[in-house]
């Protein structure tokens, strides 16, 4: 008799030699599943991937595998509100993972050891005008580039960027990190063109020759709001404060500064005022905390730089000198209603930041290109209503506008592009996007959280809010190597296998076997069914929830009797 017990012994009689696969009623499948952090990013970012990759140290081998998605990682990893944090489900075991702060490091180690992205796929002699040098424009000319298409982009103002140049201030976002991200697209071959209007869609795309275009032109004008003034009042849009910051135009402001709205283009308006030498900044919002829309980082550092709110409040008239806040009351559907009583606030300005809005006047006599309630009119692939013409970002409909929001599309769009392009030519190319099998995201009651220990997360370091309104410098610090290394590997890997071995030390049946890795640096494991007898318990043990039991086919159906771990996910994209 064996001396080992019956589940492990591989003797003459044992679990092996029966070939215990004959009783199983389950059996485990490995998964691919779809971790929240990714389900959330709007830029479409493989999260998870890039966050494994880095675990051991491999921050280029990272970045490469995150630029396929995002070719502006230094720019998102400070401007991003990053909705993948919110989501992620270690959040609800101690603290989220600080991924937006690994992607920020990520990209400025790009920047400072000079990594470069090839070219890519051979010329296709087609040439794709972009409209816009926004993050929608730059991304969709990132990603047509590397399928091998001669881009130009088409930008009105002096200086590339769009709004991440005239919208976002440089204490949030450093210039000589954004010129250098776009300085590596460039470098692809992308034809930059600044001070360059497109005013007629037709004659450009023409005259230029193009087979195709993207237009992302953002929304870089302030939307209108009647507020009653005299005719000595000094009212300014906010976009108009934090272009003239950029570029250094003499404004006057006055010492004490009062901003309209509850966004985050008024906490940057608000926070820029104060820079720029104002001793009061004052926001007026109609609504309460808790409603205002911008998001709660913003308003923390615009009040530790020492700018007001006055909640429920709202401009009634401005004059010189002085203005006239109405109280407000929120009734019950939470909607603002006047109260009829009124103070006064001294201000030498008054800012307006009610929102933006896309300037697309120069469509009117695009043939096919139809606008409709400020927005150009696209489908669901981003299609306007001419063959090979996309939009996409602030120019188009969508429930948010963001940075990130906006890379997301351009790509999208770029891959549409691809596709007409490929179609006209009679060619079937294409380069699908790769995705998790899943569509549903791993919830945190799935996973295994006993294997993970606590491991709080890293706080990002900040400019001291005393020094930092006589300053433009950089208000919030980038991680450490060391602690971008940590924050890396907080990642509970949800629905994705990491390598951990578990199923292969719990098995009973020893029916699992290790496969190596991928070309992708993933793990790979093989279940062998003619022993797997389906007890479940490598699904039990699995950390990251990346192993399944699923019902056993009938027996007169046909079935692999071997099931793969292969880390590579499904081209399943558009």
């Amino acid at each position: 008799m064996s001396a080992h017990p019956f589940a492990t012994t591989l003797d003459p009689g044992s679990s092996r030699a029966n070939h215990t696969g004959a009783w199983r009623v389950e059996r485990p499948v490995y998964a691919h599943g779809l971790p929240p952090c990714a389900a959330a990013c709007p830029a479409g970012e493989a999260v998870r991937d890039w966050l494994y990759t880095a675990e051991d140290g491999s921050y280029e081998t990272a970045w490469r595998r995150l630029m396929r998605d995002n070719p502006l990682p230094a720019v998102m990893g400070r401007v991003c509100y990053h909705p993948c944090e919110t989501a992620c489900n270690r959040g609800q075991l101690d603290q989220v993972v600080g991924i937006n702060a690994v992607e920020r490091f990520l990209g400025d180690e790009a920047i400072r050891r000079g990594w470069t992205v090839p070219r890519g796929a051979e010329p296709t002699g087609r040439r794709v005008l972009v409209v816009g040098s926004g993050p929608a424009g730059l991304s969709a000319a990132y990603q047509l580039a590397l399928r091998g298409h001669a881009v130009t982009v088409r930008e009105a103002a002096a200086k590339l960027g769009g709004m991440l140049r005239y919208g976002i201030p440089r204490y949030r976002l450093p210039r000589e990190v954004l010129d250098a991200e776009i300085a590596r697209i460039a470098a692809l071959g992308v034809r930059f063109e600044t001070q360059s209007c497109v005013d007629d869609l037709d004659a450009a795309l023409r005259e230029g020759g193009f087979d195709a275009a993207f237009l992302g032109v953002g929304a870089q004008a302030g939307k209108n709001a009647y507020v009653p003034a005299g005719d000595s009042a000094h009212v300014l849009d906010a976009l108009t404060v934090l272009a003239a910051a950029e570029d250094r135009w003499p404004l006057r402001l006055g010492r004490r500064v009062a901003i309209y709205g509850g966004g985050n283009t008024a906490m940057d308006a608000a926070r820029t005022a104060r820079r720029l030498g104002a001793t009061d900044a004052v926001v007026v919002y109609r609504r309460t905390r808790e409603r205002m829309p911008a998001h709660e980082s913003e308003l923390e550092e615009a009040l530790a730089e020492g700018v007001s709110v006055r909640w429920l409040s709202t401009i009634a008239h401005a004059d010189r000198g002085l203005i006239a806040v109405e109280r407000m009351e929120l009734d019950e559907s939470g909607f603002p209603q006047p109260t009829g009583r009124f103070e006064t606030l001294e201000a030498d300005t008054l800012v307006l930041a009610l929102g933006q809005s896309a300037d697309l006047g120069w469509l009117a006599g695009a043939a096919g290109v139809g606008v409709g309630d400020g927005v150009i009119d696209v489908d669901a692939d981003l299609a306007t209503g001419r063959p090979g013409v996309y939009a996409g970002g602030d120019a188009v409909a969508g429930p948010e506008r963001t940075a990130t929001g906006a890379i997301g599309q351009g790509a999208a769009a770029a891959r549409r592009i691809d596709r007409y392009l490929s179609a006209v030519a009679g060619e079937q190319r294409d380069v699908p996007r790769q995705q998790p099998s899943a569509e549903t995201p791993v919830p945190f009651g799935r996973l295994n959280t006993w294997y993970y220990s606590d491991a709080p997360a890293m706080l990002r370091p900040q400019l001291d809010a005393a020094r930092r309104v006589d300053t433009f410098a950089e208000v919030v610090q980038g991680l450490t190597e060391h602690n971008a290394l940590y924050e890396a590997r907080r990642c509970l890997s949800c629905g994705n296998c990491f390598g951990c071995d578990n199923c292969y030390g719990v098995c009973p049946d020893n029916a699992i076997t290790k496969l190596g890795f991928d070309a992708d640096g993933q793990p790979r494991y093989a279940i062998d069914l003619e022993y797997c007898k389906g007890c479940g318990l490598c699904a039990a043990e699995c950390p990251a929830a990346a192993i399944e039991m699923v019902p056993e086919p009938a027996r007169d159906e046909p079935a692999d009797r071997t099931e793969h771990r292969d880390a590579a996910l499904q081209d399943v994209g558009p």
